[in-house]
């Protein structure tokens, strides 16, 4: 489930909650912009006993696009096998899908900041969303947030 505008204060965010434990969820919030070739974000994971962020995700446009891949995934709502990924340029974010019989769509992400650095963290969470309509309002929904600073 998605919940549009569920950002922190009064900016507009997007929160994906596991259909299964809705104390699971991503949260995409905190956005903003330098020029014409990027979107910043925070991604803030959330689960019982583990809250972690990055404040600055890039989205670069002439980068491979989260929107893009999430709506491969709902286009495929009829399911696939084995595991499909997707990753900012700078690693720090990725996003990996699977499949699952009774149209569910397992979705893990995971943050890993500066990922060459010594000492670096990773951490992921894991929401399961219905394959139609859930995909579908994620897709529109994350579409909306990314695109916002570009209009």
């Amino acid at each position: 489930m998605t919940t549009p505008g569920a950002g922190t204060g009064d900016e507009a965010g997007v929160t994906i909650r596991c259909q299964g434990n809705a104390s699971v969820c991503v949260t995409f919030c905190d956005r903003f912009s330098f020029d014409a070739d990027s979107v910043h974000y925070a991604v803030e994971l959330r689960a019982p006993g583990l809250t972690a962020r990055v404040n600055e995700v890039v989205a670069w446009i002439w980068d491979s696009d989260l929107t893009a891949f999430l709506e491969e995934l709902a286009a495929d709502y009829q399911g696939w096998d084995g595991e499909r990924s997707w990753q900012t340029n700078d690693r720090d974010l990725a996003v990996s899908a699977v499949f699952r019989s009774g149209g569910y769509v397992g979705l893990t992400w995971a943050l890993r900041p500066w990922p060459q650095a010594a000492g670096g963290w990773g951490a992921s969470v894991t929401t399961w969303l219905e394959a139609g309509e859930q995909m579908t309002s994620l897709v529109a929904d994350v579409r909306a947030f990314l695109a916002a600073e570009h209009q």
